[in-house]
């Protein structure tokens, strides 16, 4: 068998979501499965809307998940190509000059619609002579669509199943806009020709896009990749996600504190029959990735499943992972370890430790009910200014039953409170010899 060769290519016109994250992973598993090549390409014909700063960011943002590319290609510096394609449908009747105003199309489509009939473009362009073209191309440019054999398309599709599509029941794509403008659908076409792609994952979005592409690359001399189009993701509630992908950015997600295999693990497995639980690295997640355990019905992604598995990647991290970040909140090296076996178990995030920090370095203002003030201002006679050692909790509990002859939640919970200003927390026989200060006792 040769070599699977996969591809993810976003368009660098703004950032990636959680959208392109699941076309980008699931391609890329499928060559990470197979030791095959999985290459990043950036759709980026568009000049006037492609940014320097959106494919620094696209790669920052897969380099951030760990997803590394083989080879990385850019469309833009192979406009030669495309144009050679081009050249090639001409010559072989494949391709047509139209001269249709957006107006004119739709006032088209509305007429078809009224008359009952399906939008398809009529292809009138073609019944014009040499004449009318010239006529035509002196008052505006002219723009190049791909003339379909109206057969029926069937591929087998790895997600969907059997598909087929009557080309009839499509219009012809344009392929070339009036500006020179190479679009996507021949774009697409010749890069995954000429690169050897074996395999595609895309949204089902694009299942007819990908009969008229199949089209277009037996036209070209090529033979078709596998496809597989997975689900749309939706809100929690079913609702639609267009117009929240802003908020849904990856580098978003990361700025909120969500961890890479968080979000790699809930991202390879939602949708499928397998359960979604915590897969530290990236060969993890790979074994038992399976296109075939995917379903077709619209997929429902809520970021607050990101926020136990984040919880759980860090909850399960060594010191040595954090080290770095705790040294930067300024928690001297001697005590840092402790430090972090006593908060890790009490974050939800990275971003929680400069909280316990700041209780542990200045104290925290002492929360104390009413009915336990004198209870509490008592036991403060009995508790030294820190530093404290292991057993000072113990200790000072005790004498305080003692003196008090509170015990159990009565005595425990307004110590706690008193000394964190919160309800609940690490062990305090753990936390208190981190504690630097104490307010309640000023």
């Amino acid at each position: 068998m040769s070599q699977i060769v996969t591809r993810f290519a976003p368009s660098p016109t703004g950032y990636l979501h959680i959208g392109n994250l699941r076309t980008a992973l699931f391609n890329y598993l499928i060559a990470r499965k197979s030791g095959g090549q999985f290459i990043l390409r950036l759709d980026d014909t568009d000049a006037e809307r492609s940014k320097q700063d959106y494919i620094d960011a696209i790669q920052e943002d897969l380099e951030w998940l760990g997803l590394g590319w083989d080879r990385i290609e850019q469309q833009s510096k192979r406009l030669d190509r495309y144009q050679a394609a081009a050249e090639k449908l001409r010559a072989d009747g494949r391709f047509y000059e139209c001269f249709e105003s957006p107006t004119e199309l739709d006032l088209k489509r509305k007429k078809q619609l009224n008359m009952g009939r399906p939008p398809v473009y009529d292809r009138a362009a073609l019944a014009l002579d040499s004449a009318a073209k010239d006529a035509l191309r002196a008052e505006r440019a002219g723009y190049w669509r791909f003339l379909l054999n109206q057969n029926r398309i069937e591929w087998e599709d790895s997600i969907l199943g059997a598909l087929s599509i009557d080309a009839a029941s499509v219009s012809d794509p344009v392929l070339i806009r009036g500006d020179g403008q190479v679009l996507y659908t021949l774009a697409s076409v010749v890069d995954d020709m000429e690169m050897g792609v074996t395999h595609i994952v895309r949204g089902s979005d694009h299942v007819t896009n990908t009969a008229t592409q199949i089209q277009i690359i037996e036209a070209l001399g090529g033979t078709a990749p596998a496809f597989a189009h997975h689900s749309l993701l939706t809100g929690a509630q079913g609702e639609a996600l267009s117009k929240r992908l802003g908020t849904l950015s990856l580098r978003d997600l990361r700025a909120q504190g969500v961890t890479p295999a968080a979000l790699l693990s809930l991202m390879a497995r939602l949708g499928s029959s397998q359960p979604v639980e915590l897969r530290m690295t990236l060969d993890d997640i790979a074994e038992g990735f399976d296109l075939g355990q995917f379903g077709s019905a619209p997929t429902k992604f809520d970021t607050e499943d990101l926020w136990p598995l984040t919880r759980a990647d860090l909850q399960s991290r060594p010191y040595t992972a954090v080290a770095d970040q705790i040294a930067a909140l300024g928690v001297p090296a001697e005590i840092a370890p402790q430090f972090w076996e006593v908060a890790r178990e009490n974050i939800g995030k990275l971003d929680d430790l400069a909280e316990w920090w700041a209780l542990c370095r200045d104290g925290a203002a002492p929360e104390i009910a009413r009915e336990d003030a004198e209870f509490v201002a008592e036991a403060l006679q009995l508790l030294p200014p820190p530093p404290y050692g292991p057993e000072a909790w113990a200790d000072w509990t005790s004498a305080v039953k003692d003196a008090s002859g509170r015990k159990g939640k009565g005595l425990f919970m307004p110590l706690r409170k008193a000394l964190t200003g919160q309800s609940h927390g690490p062990d305090m026989r753990a936390l208190m010899p981190l504690l630097q200060r104490v307010r309640a006792l000023d």
